[in-house]
């Protein structure tokens, strides 16, 4: 049995309500998403795509209609929860999970926190994983915000693992 690995947290706040969060977060995860650094074959990538509902699938897909799967919705929990089988690399022995809460601060304001667990499924490769999301993360929620608050200030990334989110650089899903 492989000992526990702690999970990549990272939380970010965005003057939007929790409604409009979950939707830009899921509905518009295309227009955010940092293809060029987080996708499978970035080169190729048309769109990112969240499919609604639990079982929907999370995959991008490709100018030539070929697709990759990213997982699968295990709960939605609109406007509150969403938790994702996280498998990006098929070469990986299992599937991790990402869970990503949205909490209602203030009628316009929302915290988002992502949990990126169970690292302990990838045997030898679950530390080396977690150190690439944990560098990657932070940078894929800054665009979620960036977006989420087009036309309304900024906002702000924290995360519980790392001091300084901005001098984190990203690494491909694949890797």
């Amino acid at each position: 049995m492989s000992e526990a690995i702690e999970p990549v947290v990272v939380a970010v706040e965005v003057g939007r309500g929790v409604e409009e969060a979950f939707r830009v977060f899921t509905a518009e995860i295309a227009a955010w998403w940092p293809v060029a650094d987080h996708s499978v074959e970035p080169d190729r990538v048309e769109a990112v795509v969240l499919e609604a509902g639990v079982g929907g699938r999370l995959y991008e897909r490709w100018h030539d209609g070929g697709q990759a799967d990213w997982g699968r919705v295990l709960a939605w929990e609109p406007p509150a929860r969403l938790l994702l089988s996280w498998w990006p690399n098929p070469d990986r022995p299992a599937p991790t999970e990402v869970e990503v809460r949205f909490l209602a601060l203030e009628p316009d304001r929302t915290r988002v926190e992502l949990v990126h667990r169970g690292w302990e499924r990838l045997g030898d490769q679950g530390a080396g994983s977690r150190a690439g999301y944990e560098a990657g993360w932070p940078g894929a929620l800054a665009a979620f915000a960036a977006t989420a608050m087009a036309g309304a200030g900024a906002g702000a990334v924290s995360s519980r693992d790392s001091n300084s989110s901005t001098r984190l650089r990203p690494r491909p899903l694949a890797e």
